[in-house]
């Protein structure tokens, strides 16, 4: 039998090529943050925030979607630009002017289901919901939100205690899709259906991850790393200067167990204190964002090559009830890439 070395061998050589490419997730995480890059725009709306942002780049777009906040309630948002600099004049598009309708809509996500060839937005609405689109750069052809669930899981109803059940998040592998959720109580809950049955059929609603209320908030978001094929959960936490920061596990299965990686104060994902600004720092805290991805399927693929994470941030001196307050979007960029 003849050996192929990787010159010798094209498809090698480009399995090298891309692997060196991926680089691997490191264990500690340094960044670098921008100022304040998209805020709340002063017309009619009069919103407080913008938060909860969900991020993919589809040929050279980026296209945003984020809750829109204020005493009165939440609902969604839509903008679109090329360039981060320019993203504070992207138009906004209230998507309470389409089929997904007034009301409370909050915390979105966005990814681009394959075996469908539809865009698929989910959210919360009181209940883990959905919207579907043909063009994700059309905001008006969202169709109505239709529910996951007939009610919230029982799993999740005898354990709010006073909590939330937030922040629904999905991703599939070849087999399955899942859905994670937080309640604001230290658990992180994962619901199940087949790959080929998705959106229906989630169930088997299992708590996924523990831990002390605020070291397991909300706000979580799931990915599998192009190189290894190893997953990354990103779980927001309370630290014990009262600001948000993220911290960090891997599993190699979405069902499997997952393990620290950067997840505590001193090493987290990102926290005040591993995050540099130019200058006096805008915000203390790192809150709820999303990796910013370029393969935009429902396996939610990222290389793990110098990170983006869009995030949500505070002035320090920012005060008032917790819907009012003036969020606005940031982003990191990795500095310390194995790459």
């Amino acid at each position: 039998m003849r050996l192929h070395t990787a010159t010798s061998n094209p498809w090698r050589l480009l399995f090298l090529r891309i692997s060196r490419q991926a680089g691997s997730l490191t264990s500690s995480f340094k960044w670098s943050s921008t100022g304040p890059l998209i805020s709340p725009k002063n017309d009619s709306r009069k919103l407080a925030g913008i938060k909860d942002p969900t991020i993919v780049e589809v040929n050279g777009t980026y296209h945003v979607f984020a809750s829109t906040a204020q005493a009165s309630g939440y609902n969604l948002v839509y903008l679109s630009f090329t360039d981060f600099a320019k993203a504070d004049a992207a138009t906004f598009y209230y998507l309470d002017q389409t089929p997904i309708g007034a009301g409370y809509r909050a915390a979105p996500q966005v990814f681009f289901f394959a075996p469908q060839n539809l865009w698929y937005l989910i959210f919360q609405n009181g209940n883990a919901a959905y919207s579907t689109n043909k063009d994700i750069s059309n905001p008006a052809g969202w169709s109505a939100p239709k529910n996951f669930f007939a009610s919230t899981p029982t799993i999740i109803q005898s354990n709010l205690s006073g909590g939330y059940w937030v922040d629904m998040w999905v991703i599939c592998d070849a087999v399955n899709c899942h859905l994670f959720s937080s309640d604001d109580n230290g658990r992180l809950y994962r619901s199940s259906t087949a790959l080929a049955s998705f959106p229906s059929g989630m169930g088997n609603t299992v708590i996924a991850l523990s831990d002390k209320k605020n070291d397991l908030f909300e706000a979580s978001c799931v990915y599998r790393t192009a190189n290894d094929d190893r997953y990354l959960l990103l779980v927001e936490a309370i630290g014990s200067d009262g600001n948000r920061y993220f911290r960090s596990w891997t599993a190699t299965s979405l069902s499997g167990t997952w393990t620290g990686l950067a997840n505590t104060e001193a090493n987290p994902f990102a926290r005040s204190n591993n995050v540099a600004f130019s200058g006096t720092a805008w915000t203390k805290s790192i809150s709820h964002g999303e990796m910013v991805r370029d393969q935009t399927d429902q396996t939610m693929t990222i290389n793990p090559c110098k990170l983006r994470f869009l995030y949500q941030g505070l002035s320090p001196s920012a005060t008032g009830t917790y819907n009012a307050l003036p969020w606005k979007l940031g982003l990191i960029t990795q500095t310390n890439s194995a790459c």
